[in-house]
C-alpha cells in the first residue's frame, strides 16, 4: 500500500522521535492513503513560508505479531482514544493506529468537547455525519523500519 507524508522536509527515514506529543493517535511517525488530503496538508508549510515535501512510502506487513488498532468511524472509542492521546494519557503499546483524522470541521467538535461546551454524546451526534479521513500512526521503531520503506520525495511548490 502507498502511504503519504507532508512535511517541511525530505524524510528518508522516518522515527517517532521526532513527532509532537499529545496528537491524535499519540507520539508517532503520521502518514495517510490519500493523496490529495496528503498535497493539501503539505500546502500548510507553504502559508507558513516553509518548504513542504510529500514523502512517499510502500508500507507493507503480516498482520501476526503487530498490535494494530482499528477505528472505523468517528465512535465513542475513537472519541475516548483521542482525548486520552491529546491529554497525554495514553499508556498503550499499539505499533500502529489507524482511523479517522481529525480534520478542521471534526477539530472544532473535538474542541468544544474538550473545553466542556459540548457532552461527549453531542459530540458524537455531530461527527456521526462526518465521513473519516483515514491517517495512519506508526508508532513503533519496530515497525517503521521493517514495513515502511521510502520510494521518493517530492517538493511541493
Amino acid at each position: 500500500m502507498i502511504l503519504y507524508h507532508a512535511s517541511d522536509k525530505e524524510v528518508r527515514q522516518p522515527d517517532t522521535f521526532h513527532s509532537r506529543l499529545y496528537l491524535d493517535f499519540g507520539k508517532g511517525f503520521y502518514l495517510t492513503s490519500m493523496y490529495d488530503q496528503a498535497v493539501r496538508y503539505a500546502q500548510r508549510f507553504l502559508r507558513r513560508g516553509k518548504s513542504a515535501w510529500l514523502n512517499t512510502y510502500e508500507f507493507g506487513h503480516h498482520s501476526e505479531g503487530w498490535k494494530i488498532l482499528r477505528f472505523e468511524a468517528y465512535d465513542k472509542e475513537w472519541l475516548e482514544f483521542v482525548a486520552a492521546c491529546r491529554e497525554g494519557f495514553d499508556n498503550t503499546d499499539y505499533d500502529m493506529v489507524v482511523g479517522g483524522i481529525a480534520n478542521d470541521r471534526v477539530i472544532l467538535t473535538l474542541d468544544r468537547y474538550f473545553e466542556g461546551e459540548l457532552t461527549q454524546e453531542q459530540a458524537l451526534g455531530l461527527l456521526r455525519y462526518e465521513r473519516p479521513n483515514i491517517q495512519y500512526c506508526i508508532r513503533s521503531e519496530q515497525m517503521l523500519n521493517e514495513c515502511l520503506h521510502f520510494i521518493q520525495s517530492q517538493k511541493i511548490l
